[in-house]
């Protein structure tokens, strides 16, 4: 929602201060300029990238005009499905979670927390860990490498549309600069019509100009920042599972694990302790 607010504000901004000066806004439309811009940016996004790029990029972009998913009452909900689960393990050992962590979809514990069920990365990270911690083959330190690593892989595979669209809102300008050109070989090659003509053909050419560069730092290039900011948050859940399952394999108890998970999300959407403590009351009564 911010997103299309944001691109009303500066069409407003723009186009309203150049009518406020006099300006006539029938003279900046020109589909043609758009037409070789918009083109030349798709045909360079299609040679620059390959077709794993293309897809992640073509995903990820329907995502900016959405608001984040990760709010604090997800956080919440990862919090309380952990202290369960590790409850759990501490009462009953770490073999009575093997079946929820088998099939998570029909298990008792997972199905309490819709949201973070249907999140499949979610469940795949924290299964895949709870996993090891069953099996009993691997320390904290090689678990806490291992999660590193899964983190980090994840982080660049969510960086490759944010380089991609950043990379076409750099480019804008320079097509911008094209149309331009095309623009003002078409006025040279009409050299012979009156003045006033050959006025309208030199402005229609720099609208061209004018279009890369709004499109660049006023649609494209802002949507880069934005897909970053929404990697960051998506790698911040998995930082929380990966702290709150770590501290539990070195032996502290479940409400001090889950402690140690809160800890570590952002303070917009960190929840108190005992806020936290009142979720995971009303979870376990659920």
């Amino acid at each position: 929602m911010l997103v299309i607010v944001g691109y009303i504000v500066v069409v407003l901004s723009v186009f309203g201060g150049f009518a406020l000066a006099g300006g006539h806004l029938a003279a900046l439309f020109q589909p043609v300029e758009l037409l070789m811009i918009g083109g030349a940016a798709g045909g360079a996004f299609l040679v620059g990238n390959n077709s794993k790029a293309v897809k992640a990029t073509l995903k990820a972009l329907p995502t900016v005009f959405k608001g984040s998913k990760y709010t604090r009452a997800l956080y919440m909900d990862i919090m309380a499905l952990l202290y369960e689960l590790l409850t759990k393990i501490r009462k009953e050992g770490l073999m009575s979670v093997e079946a929820d962590v088998d099939s998570p979809e029909s298990s008792p514990l997972f199905t309490k927390y819709p949201t973070i069920l249907a999140d499949h990365h979610i469940i795949e990270f924290l299964t895949d860990y709870l996993r090891l911690m069953v099996s009993g083959s691997m320390n904290a330190f090689e678990i806490e490498n291992l999660m590193d690593n899964e983190i980090e892989t994840h982080h660049h595979e969510g960086e490759v549309p944010v380089h991609v669209v950043a990379k076409l809102g750099d480019g804008m300008p320079a097509f911008g600069i094209v149309a331009a050109v095309m623009g003002v070989v078409h006025t040279m090659e009409s050299v012979g019509l009156p003045p006033a003509e050959l006025g309208i053909l030199i402005a229609h050419a720099l609208v061209g100009t004018f279009l890369g560069i709004l499109l660049a730092y006023g649609f494209v290039g802002p949507l880069s920042t934005l897909l970053e900011q929404k990697l960051h948050e998506s790698t911040k859940m998995f930082q929380c599972i990966k702290v709150t399952l770590l501290a539990s394999i070195n032996g502290y108890a479940p409400a001090i694990a889950v402690e140690f998970g809160r800890k570590v999300l952002f303070s917009t959407e960190r929840p108190s302790f005992s806020e936290l403590e009142e979720h995971v009351k009303n979870a376990k009564s659920r």
